[in-house]
């Protein structure tokens, strides 16, 4: 199994109430019934406030590396991964378990 991890940081002035940002995180919380390769999905934002925190967070596995490219190539993914561009940044972790 390979867990896919991505953490978010919404850009300086944007709020977790902004319409953009309300309808990427409905974007990526549909994404759980609609990709076959994922056996596991779970998302939700941060409930702590440090400076080193992230905002948002995907948590996630898939079979292998196969399933992985698939899941990183549905459409479904891209099209939510693009709504988050225009206001977030993010970092992301692939491994083993």
């Amino acid at each position: 199994m390979i867990r896919h991890l991505v953490l978010f940081k919404l850009n300086d002035g944007v709020e977790r109430d902004d319409p953009r940002v309300v309808a990427g995180v409905e974007a990526f919380r549909e994404l759980g019934g609609r990709i076959p390769e994922l056996e596991f999905w779970e998302c939700a934002w941060n409930i702590t406030d440090r400076p080193i925190a992230y905002d948002f967070a995907i948590n996630s596995a898939v079979a292998d590396e196969d399933a992985l490219t698939r899941y990183i190539e549905h459409p479904d993914h891209r099209a939510a991964a693009g709504q988050w561009r225009a206001f977030a940044t993010w970092v992301i972790a692939d491994y083993p378990f």
